[in-house]
């Protein structure tokens, strides 16, 4: 059960939960503030209402609204890059290595619950903590990716390194797009479209060994 599911679950006032749960509860509530509000418009006050709490309830928990923005922040920069090292794991065929990994990028930004929007379009990251949480991720998603086409082509660490920014770059600026424009393309469709891009330049470097992949 994610987070929002244990908040609509847990929604009425004085209904007593385990710790773990009250706090998973409350992330998923803040989380649906956030998203819609945008941290400088979000309040305490919405985020308790919303989770059918006390304000005292909520500070037991989180401090602060920072304390609680970034805990959510590293909750969901943690879930993307999970799925961005599980897509790269999930095959040793290359063109659907880059498939897989594109399509992480989608589903992330499909998700209904908009975590994206904390990560990629937050109205925080002028806030030092939150700068670096959004950089780590895409740094480490980078590095992941990176250590693959080094793997594979010989490239420098560096050289990898940048076309790894480049994938990861592309892939969520092009999910964002599709999600926002309401686009007509199905989302298999468009993750295809920008794996054959993609494609077409990794490919042209050539395999540490004579086997295919």
């Amino acid at each position: 059960m994610s987070a929002i599911e244990q908040t609509e679950a847990a929604r009425p006032r004085g209904t007593r939960l385990p710790r773990r749960a009250r706090r998973n509860q409350l992330l998923g509530a803040a989380q649906e503030v956030f998203v819609a509000q945008g941290y400088h418009a979000a309040a305490m006050d919405d985020i308790a209402e919303r989770a059918g709490v006390s304000k005292p309830v909520l500070y037991q928990h989180f401090p602060g609204k920072l304390d609680l923005y970034l805990a959510l922040l590293d909750q969901h920069c943690e879930a993307l890059l999970h799925s961005v090292r599980a897509a790269l794991a999930s095959t040793t065929e290359n063109k659907q290595r880059v498939a897989a990994t594109m399509d992480a990028y989608f589903a992330y930004v499909e998700d209904p619950g908009g975590a994206f929007r904390l990560v990629f379009e937050s109205d925080l990251t002028n806030e030092p903590a939150v700068r670096e949480r959004v950089d780590k991720v895409s740094l480490e998603c980078a590095e992941a990716i990176s250590a693959v086409i080094a793997e594979d082509t010989g490239l420098s660490q560096d050289e990898s390194m940048l076309l790894a920014i480049g994938m990861g770059g592309v892939s969520q600026v092009v999910a964002r797009y599709w999600l926002s424009s309401e686009s007509k393309v199905p989302r298999d469709t468009a993750v295809q479209l920008l794996t054959s891009l993609a494609w077409k330049g990794i490919a042209g470097f050539p395999l540490q060994d004579s086997e295919a992949h």
